[in-house]
């Protein structure tokens, strides 16, 4: 599908370098009414020195992402849509193609949403939306639209916001995870499509409720997050039964000022210790957090430097269980990249780093992190590699990541290079651990264009 978006782009360039920056919205005349968009990213990515365990030790892929949008807004009411096609090629037996990557043809929003102004008098706002959606909530660690990976994560349900006329804001929402099909080997390697499933198999329900201004000017925000989950056919699990609560204050960067983020989770509930119907359930007790404060410089440049660290606990012998479920949140906002590389993510991990972001002009902006790694717990997989030795006798680090994105308008509001590149220094632990891949360091690199219309 993606190929055959191609020649539009290529047509629509000399187009793009007039005045007016091509639009499927401009096509249409811009009806107050009605909202029309799509994108078309197409990516290629190379990795060599695999970190994580049972693949080959060097990956390929070139991926495509299409989206088409539409919304109807005659009044207090809205109906939106939105189609996902995302597939992948270059693919071999044993490398890691999975669900983040392949799934074709799939409807991921289609909902109703109504918006009420003053609802609890003047300045206050509230909105309701059922149906399909999307999720972006908070730091998005739990809950997120991830950009960076080619699939996204949709839901089916019920989600209220309000927000006064203080700034007080509220969400709370029920809904069934879309769990993404195919999800065979055969069936992604063929690009099926195949409609997603949602059932009350498996379930996620929350609230989140944040207040600017609390703390030396900073949002402070209060979460609860349920997920349960059971056996379907064919699909067995290990019936999640999870609580999470969340505690967040955030002093976003103004120039010249110092700016800040703390942020905590913690996970209760019960979990199987695998995935048969009768294996043991066991207690969970499992957290995690994240710290980073920065500054923001004054001038063209807009530099921010800021220090980082995260704890995300993992699991030992004895006691609840410890491996903290990140759900359906992002990484690469806080740890590296998705795609064919996916080895660095919110799950037995300690992390210490330094960041530096510059955004000189519209056109224009990059990052580059330096994290060193170690494991939270050492008898754990480190992170989500699947390396681990269960003695413990391979240490705790696991080593230096060095992680750049350089994103840039060839064509302002129409086409955006990215590239992406990770160097992974591995550490004694990825080197010694039993099921340690036998490579040498991890390159990653990635170049996508992305056209939106």
């Amino acid at each position: 599908m993606t190929i055959r978006f191609l020649p539009l782009i290529a047509l629509a360039l000399p187009c793009a370098a007039g005045a007016e920056t091509p639009s499927l919205q401009s096509a249409i005349g811009d009806p107050s009414d009605f909202k029309l968009s799509a994108s078309v990213r197409l990516r290629y990515e190379t990795l060599d020195g695999q970190p994580r365990a049972d693949l080959p030790p060097s990956d390929r892929q070139l991926d495509s992402r299409a989206t088409l949008f539409a919304e109807y807004d005659p009044g207090v009411v809205r109906f939106g849509a939105e189609l996902y096609d995302s597939r992948a090629w270059l693919n071999r037996p044993g490398d890691s193609l999975d669900t983040t990557q392949v799934n074709t043809l799939e409807l991921v929003q289609a909902y109703v949403a109504a918006d009420f102004d003053a609802p609890f008098g003047a300045g206050s706002k509230a909105g309701l939306q059922a149906g399909r959606f999307k999720l972006d909530l908070g730091s998005r660690r739990l809950f997120a639209d991830d950009d960076f990976r080619n699939t996204t994560t949709g839901f089916t349900g019920l989600r209220a916001n309000l927000r006064t006329a203080g700034g007080l804001a509220a969400t709370a929402f029920y809904v069934l995870p879309q769990v993404r099909l195919p999800d065979d080997r055969a069936g992604l390697a063929g690009q099926s499509p195949e409609w997603d499933r949602e059932s009350f198999a498996l379930q996620a329900w929350g609230a989140l409720l944040a207040r600017p201004e609390t703390l030396a000017g900073a949002t402070a925000e209060l979460g609860y997050f349920g997920l349960r989950e059971r056996d379907w056919a064919g699909h067995p699990t290990r019936n999640r039964d999870l609580d999470t609560f969340s505690a967040r204050v955030i002093r976003d960067p103004r120039p010249g000022a110092i700016d800040f983020e703390l942020e905590g989770f913690y996970q209760s509930g019960t979990i199987r210790t695998g995935t048969a119907p009768d294996a043991p359930v066991q207690a969970v007790g499992a957290w995690a957090m994240h710290a980073d404060a920065g500054r923001l410089f004054p001038g063209r440049a807009k530099l921010r430097l800021s220090l980082e660290f995260d704890r995300v606990g993992g699991d030992k012998a004895g006691g609840r269980y410890g491996r903290f479920d990140t759900l359906y949140g992002m990484r690469r906002a806080d740890f590296g990249p998705a795609g064919i590389y996916n080895d660095i993510g919110r799950a037995n991990i300690e992390s210490f780093g330094l960041r530096a972001e510059i955004a000189p002009s519209p056109r224009f902006d990059a990052f580059a992190t330096w994290h060193a790694l170690w494991l939270a717990e050492k008898t754990d997989a480190f992170s989500t590699t699947g390396v681990r030795d269960p003695t413990g006798a391979s240490g705790s680090f696991a080593g230096h990541q060095f992680d750049l994105r350089i994103r840039y308008w060839l064509v302002p509001k129409f086409l955006r290079a990215e590239a992406n590149a990770v160097w992974l220094a591995k550490g004694r632990f990825l080197h010694d651990a039993p099921n340690a891949p036998d490579a040498g360091n991890t390159h990653y690199l990635a170049g996508s264009l992305t056209a939106s219309f």
